[in-house]
């Protein structure tokens, strides 16, 4: 790791940062000279600072605090290693960091944890998830009282209008696209395909699947808030909060995955269009938890605002074979490529706690060997079926009792998640829509 700082000399400061639940970057800055010490021996803070609120409050009531003495934790570095943070005008590289108790256990509290344990359980059964994330956002003027789409740098001009899969509306931030994709490739992000989407402002961009879950979920972190921090130098903002545009589509993050075996082969591909046994109890796992999951995939108050029938996301507990409108679809196209895509989540989530909800449902489908319900066809909005809660509250409720969810995440991380957000649930009822999302516009 130090090699990095060695090769370059200019960079004299260093971030080293964690995601809290909320995702957010929780960390220090340090002098360079300092940077031995910390991957040596890593760096000490409290274990509540990841289960602040999205204000960066504590948890009023949570017994990480007062009752624990507020006791810390050993933060040690990521396998990732440092990076650059271009979005920062002073030369300076980030060192994502992760939590441990003294005696080097893992800290259960940490969502970087949580993937780790969920990534085990495939592990020992000889299996290894593949995962790609595609990451909708919105460019966004905030500088007037109310949001809309930035001036293009191009034409001088504001277009409001949905320009989904437009050429011209990719043209009119070419700078900004330009600068993000070279921005990717110093931090070792691999971004890929990007489109503009159906909302004012709304753009796209895939990140290449990976055969390490752990490093997916690396780089959709670091990509929010890479796309965040230099949307800023351009002199707008970027939101992946779910819903900014009460009369348009929300944002989500699509999750593709399929699963290798100890040879390397996709055990979701029987050679046809339909996939494997296999794959079909990893879609059963998925459909049964996805109701307590609805915490982890919609986890704000205004996550709840993209989640409405006809809205381009999921509202019933389905699966189906190429159809956007289910909650679960199997992409067609190449059998050897056969996978499951997740649609649920808006782009306001936690990468780390939305993968370990995705493949750990899908563990336990396969440990379970459960087969799904028939695939749905036509419209999933019309049809009859098991719904996803459709409110922040039944939500936390849901996720707090929820079988599957017991298996996926340790009894402190549950605690943890559900204290923190009912602690938001009950402020932010006192705040505006407008103050609600001038709350999340930079910070989800």
């Amino acid at each position: 790791m130090q090699n990095w700082l060695r090769k370059h000399p200019q960079v004299r400061t260093i971030r080293v940062a964690a995601a809290d639940l909320n995702g957010q970057a929780r960390g220090k800055r340090i002098p360079t000279r300092f940077a031995d010490k910390i991957v040596e021996d890593g760096t000490r803070f409290p274990m509540s600072v990841l289960n602040l609120d999205i204000w960066g409050e504590d948890i009023e009531d949570s017994p990480l605090v007062f009752d624990s003495g507020d006791r810390d934790g050993v933060l040690r570095p990521t396998e990732r290693g440092f990076m650059p943070m271009p979005w920062l005008d002073a030369p300076t590289a980030l060192l994502p960091i992760w939590m441990f108790h003294d005696d080097g256990r893992p800290y259960a509290g940490d969502p970087r944890h949580a993937l780790r344990a969920v990534l085990d359980r495939f592990k020992a059964r000889g299996l290894t998830p593949v995962c790609a994330v595609e990451l909708e956002f919105f460019l966004i003027d905030d500088s007037g009282r109310k949001l809309q789409v930035p001036v293009s740098p191009r034409s001088g001009k504001r277009r409001k209008a949905a320009e989904t899969l437009s050429i011209r509306a990719l043209d009119q931030f070419d700078e900004f696209f330009t600068d993000l994709y070279d921005a990717c490739e110093e931090m070792d992000i691999p971004a890929d395909t990007a489109i503009s989407e159906a909302g004012l402002g709304q753009f796209e961009i895939n990140l290449m699947h990976c055969d390490d879950a752990l490093r997916a979920a690396d780089d959709a972190w670091l990509f929010k808030m890479l796309v965040k921090g230099l949307a800023r130098r351009h002199g707008f903002a970027a939101s992946f909060m779910a819903k900014p545009y009460e009369d348009y589509s929300g944002s989500g993050l699509h999750t593709h995955f399929s699963v290798l075996d100890e040879n390397g082969d996709n055990v979701f591909d029987n050679g046809g269009e339909e996939g494997t046994d296999v794959m079909r109890h990893a879609v059963a796992g998925c459909l049964s938890a996805m109701p307590g999951s609805a915490l982890i995939f919609a986890p704000h108050a205004n996550s709840f605002d993209r989640m409405v029938p006809g809205a381009h996301a999921p509202t019933g507990v389905s699966w189906a074979y190429e159809n956007r409108t289910s909650a679960i679809r199997i992409p067609s196209g190449s059998h050897k490529a056969r996978r499951i895509e997740h649609r649920v989540s808006g782009g306001d989530v936690n990468p780390y706690l939305m993968l370990s909800a995705v493949l750990g449902a899908a563990i336990n489908g396969i440990e379970d060997a459960v087969e799904p319900p028939a695939p749905i066809t036509g419209n999933a909005y019309a049809a009859d079926l098991p719904q996803i809660p459709g409110d922040w509250k039944t939500a936390i409720d849901t996720f707090e009792k929820d079988a599957d969810i017991a298996r996926i995440f340790a009894p402190e991380m549950v605690r943890n998640f559900v204290l923190t957000k009912r602690q938001e649930l009950h402020y932010m009822h006192e705040l505006t829509p407008a103050e609600q999302v001038e709350i999340y516009l930079d910070t989800v």
